[in-house]
């Protein structure tokens, strides 16, 4: 089946929810998991109101302890379904891109990740890292709803 999956998260409740899901998964397999989440680098002219808000290193000091926040509940949940797991986090303008790429360099057998379900002008405007994924990708991708 699959040796080692990777598990990109961004915190959100769907996210958390694969996570549970792909961590089963994993035990089931007797796979090794890595837990990956992308960090957007600071942007002196952006929409992001945690950006404008703050200076660059306050925006950064906080933006990564989010997401290592992020890494950490997904570590947790690694233990108590009893899974290997490492944990990934970077700093990256195209999260997709870091995801197949982390893939690739730690050899992972398989995705399993989020979608958000966005279509329409929604998903043109927003983008879909999903979509990126499957797109890009040269391993197989799980997608859960």
């Amino acid at each position: 089946m699959f040796a080692h999956i990777l598990i990109p998260t961004d915190g959100s409740p769907l996210s958390n929810t694969a996570v549970q899901s792909a961590m089963a998964l994993a035990r089931d397999a007797g796979a090794k998991v890595t837990v990956f989440t992308a960090v957007e680098p600071f942007r002196l002219l952006t929409w992001s109101s945690s950006q404008i808000e703050a200076t660059r290193a306050d925006y950064e000091r906080q933006a990564h302890a989010t997401a290592g926040e992020f890494l950490s509940a997904a570590e947790q949940v690694a233990r108590q379904f009893g899974v290997p797991c490492d944990a990934v986090q970077v700093e990256s303008d195209d999260p997709w891109r870091a995801i197949v790429e982390t893939a690739d360099a730690r050899d992972c057998d398989l995705i399993a990740m989020a979608s958000h379900g966005r279509r329409g002008v929604a998903a043109l405007v927003l983008g879909s890292v999903t979509q990126k994924v499957l797109t890009h990708s040269t391993v197989p991708v799980l997608v859960y709803r």
